[in-house]
């Protein structure tokens, strides 16, 4: 009798035995960590003595003094803007193009994918041959014209602008592979109906195709930006955030204050700051896409 009531015991709780272990995992690695950066960025940590003193909102009232800080946060928006637009207006004319019937269009669809497929260290590192000053290729082409050839990286004026390029060659792809989905996804009878009322190709676009791709326009603008505000790989083996924080955005902003100057209480308030800004970010996205759902 006892044996049949351990064996009727266990079946009965057969899931919830088996769902602990990820349980466990699950707190470990998101419940633990929430609540140590909660603590730290009431603190001052310095992870190499593990000396903790209490500050509370001194980290924030810091953050608001620290020109370097905002420096940083605008070089991220503008970093996000400037790529995140033109990887829009590449994406949905390309997707625009290859959704008509033209020879190769199965082969050109698979070409212009091809970047993105590329792991993003390998991107910055091929940029970084070709933006050499001396004999990389992009000053080469200029050379033929006559053109004096640019300090990409070493210049302030054009460190910015040679990294949102990098950006926008290697994920201009993603934003055309979501926003062609969304252009096959259109039914095929408005365009039919528009034709026959002689609408225009300009009419027809504002009308009929951006209205119903306006879903998919916000998925492809939310992912982006989400992925751009916390770039970080790319920018840290082209410049570091260099030449004189030109380049410095918040996610290597954060880096060297949590692990060059071990001052991990104000790294993990500016991380809380960026989470604040990404999660407004998105529910802006997400109700708008909602509103767009209903309609």
């Amino acid at each position: 009798m006892k044996e049949q009531l351990k064996i009727g015991w266990f079946e009965k709780n057969t899931k919830w035995l088996l769902l602990l272990p990820t349980i466990f995992i699950l707190l470990a690695l998101t419940i633990y960590p929430l609540i140590y950066s909660v603590i730290a960025m009431l603190h001052t940590v310095n992870i190499r003595t593990g000396e903790r003193t209490f500050v509370g909102p001194g980290n924030f009232i810091r953050m608001a003094k620290d020109p370097f800080f905002w420096n940083a946060l605008k070089n991220t928006a503008i970093y996000t803007c400037s790529a995140v637009s033109v990887e829009f207006v590449i994406g949905l004319s390309l997707a625009m193009f290859l959704t008509t019937k033209i020879t190769g269009r199965n082969v050109f669809r698979s070409l212009i994918l091809a970047p993105m497929m590329l792991p993003p260290i390998v991107v910055a590192l091929i940029f970084k041959i070709i933006y050499i000053p001396d004999f990389g290729i992009i000053n080469w082409f200029l050379a033929l014209f006559g053109i004096k050839g640019i300090i990409w990286e070493a210049s302030a004026d054009t460190a910015l602008i040679s990294l949102i390029l990098v950006d926008v060659w290697e994920w201009t792809p993603f934003m055309f592979l979501i926003l062609l989905a969304g252009l096959q996804a259109i039914p095929l009878d408005p365009y039919e109906a528009a034709e026959v009322d002689g609408a225009t190709g300009f009419q027809i676009f504002r009308d009929i195709t951006f209205p119903m791709l306006r879903p998919a326009v916000l998925i492809a603008l939310l992912l982006r930006i989400m992925d751009t505000l916390r770039i970080f790989d790319q920018i840290f083996i082209m410049t570091g955030g260099g030449p004189a924080n030109a380049t410095e955005t918040m996610s290597i902003y954060i880096y060297r204050h949590g692990f060059r100057f071990t001052n991990i209480g104000y790294a993990t308030a500016m991380s809380f700051i960026m989470l604040i800004i990404t999660i407004v970010i998105s529910n802006l996205f997400i109700k708008r896409l909602k509103i767009e759902e209903v309609f």
